[in-house]
């Protein structure tokens, strides 16, 4: 079956360029031109995928994500923002954005990053490890839900994805390389510090209730989940 990508932009060039390049490939593609018209597609088509635009007037993307995750749906959503700032990166991934891309961007990027997620669709957690512990964190993957000495954290897809990885191998080296394979399902290029900010973002929460901090850095190596400190 043919997989179904709503593109959610008021740049009718933008528009254009992905409908063309992503029918090429074999999608089926459907258009919003705006944030309020794309809420309403997603609810109407149920795509399996959105390129969501950021700057768009009265309801931008970052409402527009906010509004998806609060409702409960969980379509893979691709980023797309003319601003490479790291605020407004962290901003549209801590609403739940899967994954971000600035523009200008090569069709060849947007296209692997499309590829990788629709590989991974939602709830294709494995089925044996339904509830993991490490230390005072308890990662439950059937309610997805993550606490920490007791109080519960609040992850996005993405964070939740990359600490399930970590608690499924405790005291383990994982290389750079490995995460992005695992969790985006392709090696983004050497300029790409997408890894780096979930690390960040995913310390800053676990470590918000006074958490002492266990992923760490193994330089040259990788990250490891481990209690030293």
């Amino acid at each position: 079956m043919r997989s179904k990508v709503l593109i959610i932009d008021d740049d009718e060039k933008i528009i254009s360029m992905l409908r063309r390049g992503l029918a090429f490939e074999g999608y089926d593609i459907i258009t919003a031109s705006n944030g309020a018209e794309g809420l309403k597609s997603v609810l109407n088509s149920e795509p399996d995928l959105v390129i969501l635009d950021v700057m768009m007037p009265q309801v931008d993307g970052f409402e527009v994500c906010r509004r998806l995750r609060e409702g409960g749906i969980r379509v893979p959503i691709l980023m797309l923002t003319a601003k490479d700032e790291i605020e407004h990166r962290v901003k549209g991934l801590d609403l739940g954005a899967d994954d971000y891309l600035v523009k200008p961007f090569a069709l060849e990027e947007l296209l692997a990053r499309v590829r990788a997620l629709l590989r991974r669709k939602p709830g294709q957690e494995e089925a044996e490890d339904h509830r993991l512990t490490f230390e005072d964190i308890v990662l439950d993957v059937d309610s997805r839900e993550v606490l920490r000495g007791g109080q519960r954290l609040e992850l996005t897809a993405k964070e939740f994805e990359l600490l399930h990885l970590f608690m499924q191998n405790p005291k383990r080296v994982l290389s750079r390389d490995l995460i992005m394979d695992k969790i985006w399902g392709y090696d983004y290029s050497g300029e790409s510090n997408v890894l780096e900010v979930y690390i960040a973002m995913l310390r800053q929460k676990t470590e918000e209730h006074g958490g002492k901090r266990v992923i760490q850095t193994i330089r040259g190596a990788g990250y490891i989940l481990r209690g030293d400190s």
